[in-house]
């Protein structure tokens, strides 16, 4: 029987994606540790794993990687090298050319003929060693005819999308098909009964039907219709009987299917953090920070599609967390702080969905940047930022290009990251996020999304003759209030709540629902639903029911509705609003501000110029063709001494500086510039191949805005930055 390759390698490529995800997590771990001997056999037994499966499979670039790897990790075990940073990363750096490799497998790209270069960087860290090499680095393809490969067979996979299921789960789901095919049986039966009871029917109808006299025989027809009718009348009672029993076993198996079958699809959120580790080690040896990273509640499981999309909200906050949170280690001794940062990720279950809280001991968020910003970047004036709370002002990094960052790297700053996080938790996945900060202690962020999309819990209410959804975890109670218990305080309706002040609003008036005359009423019927911190008390005219339902996307024509979230349908097939808990506490919020119409000023693109400082005239035309084709004017000088000479002549909008050119490099130029008057508050961006903590930090002390590395540059990087610190 041939062996189906295609199916084998995608397995492969799935089964060795996890295998990197442990390898990369224990060396992470040893190097948090220190040496320990049985996470180092565990990593040299997993990497072994890849080589020989990688080896059956002919794959001969991934199997040599994992082969050299192995010989790396076998020095260490012998005690022949010992730990340090420069192996470490020469270990991950493997680990991630499997894992490019893998993927390439996986959508059924060829491999390389060429073994990757971290081959030869690991054979090199071997010589150092003084160790002979057990075979000499060849192509991929001469390894391929030593071990008789066939190198003319091309592997073509085509991508599966597998999902793990243990065992004890299938069985369970099998189990319980069996009840429910048993239960047909019984639904069989019923189908006999209702067969009797309309031949009983027709029957009695027969009976009435003849007609009416007083001899024997009419006598006789009475006592006949009077035992059909009797008889009929018994089985009517034994369907109902039957027919609630099995609507009573119905709601039990299909509640026991539902719950089994969206189990199957549930991951521990571990996986999502289990890779954010990586980065955290990688951002603070970048940017010169010692941090702890700590992990609680990874066994938390929830809808595979949830962490999917989570994945990408953690990055971006883990970013924020690392670049602007934590402190240097100077910084933090000089404050009082352990020069060591901790920034904390954990996760847990709470009311009907999970919260997740992302912790850090750094510098907090500032209020005084946030408010300043917001008025250089003409989102507020003067006057309604005073006027806004310490909550509503966090709300504002959540606004598109907004951010606090003295500089934008290519790690944050540029106000993208948090909007993203919003739009995924609360459009997306129907969740909220919230924020906490204070001054020199840290920040935390409170992130609370549902277990699965598949179903949601829903609290369905009435107001004003319409039927609204709200979702089940926004939910802290339901309680009947007198009347006469509402308070007021400043103008506003309040209830007391367990000795804490809760706003009372009628949901019909804050959704602007068409008035219906009411009696007075003596007693109110009020939903608490809750969004992070915050707390509202609903008054609705009734509680219809709460129920599991799936929820759809609104269409694009009304996605701007802020307060309704998505929709579904009811048991009348009628279309019920789902509310957006979120949005519901902030338009009832005294002293709102809409946010949404902060970016109501004018946008209007107006022709800016823009000088570009750069000794390659190759890279000054392409930076120049860049920001003309999005309607900047471009002017160029090829250095230092030549753009001074032109900022002495002319006040541009921004200045783009390379760092090494001849006769004034572009530290000093942007030195220049800031001791000029003129340029004081110019923005300045600093395009380099520099990459190094040290270089950034120069950066930031000459005064420039942004620094881009060229490494990590491209079109929309670029754009993204200009539009940032210079508007559209």
């Amino acid at each position: 029987m041939a062996l189906n390759i295609k199916l084998l390698s995608a397995r492969f490529a799935e089964e060795a994606a996890k295998h990197c995800d442990q390898i990369e997590k224990e060396l992470l771990a040893l190097e948090a540790g220190g040496f320990a001997k049985e996470v180092l056999d565990s990593i040299f037994r997993t990497a072994h794993t890849i080589k020989g499966a990688a080896r059956m499979l002919k794959m001969t670039a991934i199997s040599e990687v994992a082969h050299r790897m192995e010989d790396v990790l076998e020095l260490l075990r012998d005690g022949q090298r010992s730990l340090s940073r420069e192996l470490m990363d020469l270990l991950l750096k493997g680990v991630d050319t499997i894992r490019q490799l893998i993927a390439d497998v996986a959508v059924g790209n060829p491999l390389p003929e060429s073994l990757p270069p971290v081959c030869f960087e690991l054979v090199q860290l071997l010589k150092e060693n003084g160790q002979q090499e057990k075979c000499p680095v060849q192509s991929a393809s001469e390894l391929a005819e030593a071990r008789g490969m066939d190198e003319k067979k091309e592997l073509t996979v085509i991508q599966h999308d597998f999902v793990q299921i243990r065992a004890e789960q299938l069985d369970e789901l099998i189990q319980l098909m069996g009840e429910m095919v048993s239960y047909q049986y019984r639904k069989k039966q019923q189908a006999y009964i209702v067969h009797d009871i309309m031949r009983l029917s027709e029957t009695s109808l027969e009976l009435v039907s003849l007609p009416n006299n007083n001899n024997e025989h009419g006598e006789y027809d009475r006592k006949e219709l009077a035992g059909t009718l009797i008889a009929l009348h018994s089985q009517l009672r034994k369907i109902q009987d039957s027919l609630r029993n099995d609507a009573v076993i119905e709601n039990l198996l299909t509640t026991e299917l539902q719950e089994r079958s969206l189990k199957i699809r549930m991951l521990p959120i571990a996986t999502a953090f289990d890779k954010i580790n990586r980065v955290v080690r990688d951002l603070a040896y970048s940017t010169g920070k010692e941090i702890e990273f700590q992990v609680e509640g990874g066994d938390t499981e929830l809808d595979r599609k949830i962490i999917e999309q989570l994945g990408d909200c953690l990055l971006h906050m883990i970013r924020n967390a690392v670049d602007h949170g934590i402190e240097l280690p100077q910084t933090r001794v000089m404050a009082g702080k352990d020069k060591r940062g901790v920034i904390r990720l954990s996760a847990f279950y709470d009311s009907g969905g999970v919260t997740i809280i992302l912790q850090d001991d750094g510098a907090g968020i500032s209020l005084d940047h946030i408010k300043m910003t917001a008025i250089e970047k003409r989102l507020l004036t003067e006057d309604a930022v005073d006027k806004l709370t310490e909550m509503e002002l966090l709300e504002l990094i959540f606004l598109p290009g907004f951010s606090t960052s003295s500089i934008i790297t290519d790690i944050s700053g540029r106000g993208v990251g948090m909007n993203v996080v919003r739009q995924t938790i609360t459009d997306k996945l129907k969740g909220s996020v919230r924020i906490q900060t204070r001054a020199g202690e840290g920040t935390t962020f409170l992130l609370k999304v549902p277990i699965t999309l598949a179903l949601s819990r829903m609290l369905i209410v009435s107001a004003s003759s319409h039927t609204f959804a709200v979702p089940a975890y926004s939910v802290q109670e339901v309680i009947m209030v007198p009347a006469s218990q509402v308070i007021n305080v400043v103008g506003k309706r309040a209830l007391r709540v367990r000795e804490q002040l809760v706003p009372l609003e009628e949901l019909e008036t804050i959704l602007s629902c068409p008035q219906v005359a009411k009696r007075e009423q003596k007693e109110l019927q009020v939903v608490l639903v809750a969004s992070g911190t915050e707390r509202l008390a609903l008054i609705v005219d009734a509680i219809i029911s709460e129920a599991d339902m799936v929820i759809k996307s609104l269409p694009s024509a009304i996605k701007h509705l802020a307060l309704i979230s998505g929709f579904t349908v009811g048991s009348n097939d009628e279309i019920i609003s789902v509310l957006g808990v979120t949005a519901l506490i902030k338009q009832a919020r005294e002293n709102k501000a809409d946010i949404g119409d902060f970016f109501g000023v004018n946008s209007q693109k107006q022709r800016k110029t823009i000088l570009v400082v750069d000794d390659s005239a190759n890279t000054r035309d392409i930076v120049k063709s860049i920001l003309e084709s999005y309607g900047y004017q471009v002017e160029l000088a090829e250095d230092g001494l030549v753009a001074i000479e032109k900022t002495g002549k002319k006040v541009y909008d921004a200045v783009i500086t390379d760092v090494e050119m001849p006769n004034l490099d572009g530290f000093s130029l942007t030195l220049h510039l800031r001791q000029d008057e003129r340029y004081r508050q110019i923005p300045v961006i600093i395009v380099t191949s520099r990459e190094k903590a040290e270089d950034k930090r120069r950066g930031i002390q000459v005064g420039a805005n942004a620094y881009i590395v060229k490494g990590a540059f491209d079109q929309n990087n670029l754009i993204e930055t200009v539009q940032n610190v210079i508007g559209q």
